[in-house]
């Protein structure tokens, strides 16, 4: 089966916006857009692009945008007009947006009011030309677009100053774009649809190249594991950001595929305003992860809710604990379903089929998906034995953005990518991941490096030298400790971790920081955080 079917995210995207075009596809703060209403605005905003900046076919459109009506508006537009969607997380501090403008060569930002005040410190020293502002309300009809935004701004004061030099708000680039005409783009299906940028095994951030074709054959192959029904309307709960491509895969292109409707979370932190949003619906799906599960099972209104429909819960971004696992089941009635992918495979590698869950795995690959494993010399082994997993497939990467050398690391002229994990394929052919890339830290989800960690801390004028390992943690599954030799006997832990909310998005922050006189070295010098892992091991035990 050709599992790509030959087809651009625009012949996916129009198909079913015109076979569903008067059903919800997206709703948020209980405002719904219907598959009409994203085709027209998305083309709106393709036309807008085209007409009234400078950017053509090909140049990159950073998005910074939280799960709100917004984001599938600004994607498809950016994708209608033949331009390059660049994800960017809400949460990056001016560093990391910064660099992510500069590594990506990004002409346009779109990015929420309420954050804005990040990238305009930066912006000048990026090859931005153009900046659409949105605020949170925009989508809604005029007067509760007043209210929700007046009490944003003055109100609960959500929306810092900001000043760009050329920006315009969105609401008038889509006025502008409707009245000028929006000119469709081939694309192939090898072009490049999305740069998702990801630390891979060093922690460099780095662009994955996905393809058209990347994105739709992971969107069909999901699709084919997961069997739904012809016919049947598919309500899913979307908390996980759209700007990680596990969730924009499995919402804006998979249920959107199947005319699903797609209930945004915007801050899956604020659980009464989540349960809130769920509770006029009767959801099917789930798309979460451990920490996720296990909070909302501890909350009482959210207990009380209607799971008579739920017959999908999907994990992934982070491992699937058997306790997490059964709790989810005992108050919703729903086995969770675990599977496994990365950024570079657009993202799912393998899952578990509804009919077919066996919990403590990821499942079986998803279909034309080869893998295997393979020791440390490069032999692959036999079932049963575990080794690094490879992955061979239609939603492999292109490769990394502008960065050949990085890309010939991990993926061989014959299309196999190495994983960095460590599993075992079993007899029956479910994969179990045993261990996870060597220093990688998992904090609610979210891939931690500890290489940036340490270089960013390394740059306090008072720091010598410093080693980031991850630490068990109830709540996020695993939180920084960070080891630190000063060179300023005066610095303190206040002032370091000041100094990190400066630099590090929120969850890179750590959580514990431990002074030391020395810390564990080979013998060329590098820094050995096996031992201090080890010694974390020894406290704990």
């Amino acid at each position: 089966m050709n599992i790509a079917e030959n087809q651009t995210i625009v012949d996916v995207f129009l198909t079913a916006s015109r076979e569903h075009a008067s059903k919800p596809a997206f709703t948020c703060m209980d405002k719904t857009l219907t598959f009409a209403d994203i085709e027209r605005l998305s083309g709106q905003f393709a036309s807008y692009l085209q007409n009234h900046t400078s950017l053509i076919a090909g140049d990159r459109v950073a998005v910074q945008l939280p799960n709100i009506l917004q984001y599938p508006v600004v994607v498809f537009g950016v994708i209608r007009a033949g331009m390059v969607l660049v994800n960017t997380n809400p949460l990056y501090t001016k560093r990391e947006v910064k660099h992510q403008l500069n590594d990506s060569g990004a002409k346009a930002l779109v990015v929420l009011s309420n954050i804005a005040d990040t990238a305009s410190n930066i912006v000048a020293e990026t090859k931005i030309e153009q900046v659409i502002v949105t605020d949170i309300g925009d989508m809604h009809g005029p007067v509760k677009r007043l209210l929700i935004n007046t009490v944003a701004k003055h109100v609960k004061k959500l929306v810092p100053e900001f000043s760009f030099a050329n920006s315009t708000g969105l609401l008038n680039a889509l006025s502008l774009g409707a009245s000028g005409k929006f000119t469709p783009v081939a694309r192939q299906v090898d072009d490049v649809a999305v740069l998702q940028y990801t630390g891979g095994t060093t922690g460099v951030a780095k662009g994955a190249m996905l393809t058209q074709s990347n994105i739709v054959s992971n969107m069909r192959q999901v699709e084919a594991s997961m069997g739904y029904e012809e016919g049947k309307t598919e309500v899913f709960i979307a908390p996980l950001p759209l700007y990680h491509v596990y969730a924009f895969t499995l919402h804006c292109m998979m249920i959107y595929s199947v005319g699903g409707h797609n209930v945004l979370i915007p801050n899956p932190r604020d659980l009464p305003s989540f349960i809130k949003a769920m509770k006029p619906h009767k959801f099917t799906g789930f798309c979460g992860l451990n920490t996720l599960f296990n909070g909302l099972c501890h909350n009482e209104e959210f207990k009380r809710l209607d799971f008579s429909s739920l017959e999908t819960t999907a994990s992934g971004g982070m491992a699937l604990t058997s306790d997490v696992a059964d709790l989810w089941k005992s108050v919703t009635g729903c086995t969770v379903s675990e599977g496994f992918g990365m950024t570079e495979t657009s993202p799912v590698v393998s899952m578990n089929t509804p009919d077919d869950i066996r919990i403590g795995t990821v499942g079986r690959p998803v279909a034309n998906t080869e893998v295997r494993v393979i020791d440390d010399e490069g032999n692959v082994l036999p079932a049963g034995s575990p080794g690094e997993l490879m992955v061979r497939g239609p939603q492999v990467m292109k490769g990394y953005w502008q960065r050949p050398e990085a890309t010939a690391e991990v993926l061989s002229e014959d299309g196999w990518l190495n994983t960095g994990d460590m599993a075992v394929i079993q007899d029956d052919g479910f994969i179990r991941i045993v261990d996870r890339k060597k220093d990688m830290i998992i904090v609610s989800g979210f891939n931690v490096y500890p290489n940036e960690i340490e270089a960013e801390v390394c740059k306090h004028p008072m720091v010598m030298e410093a080693a980031a390992i991850g630490i068990e943690d109830a709540k996020s599954g695993e939180a920084v400790k960070l080891f630190v030799v000063k060179s300023d006997p005066a610095l303190t832990d206040a002032d370091l971790k000041s100094f990190c909310r400066e630099n590090l998005t929120a969850y890179k922050i750590p959580r514990v920081i431990v002074f030391r006189d020395d810390l564990p070295k080979s013998n060329v010098g590098k820094i050995l955080r096996r031992e201090l892992k080890e010694e974390e091991a020894a406290l704990t035990a």
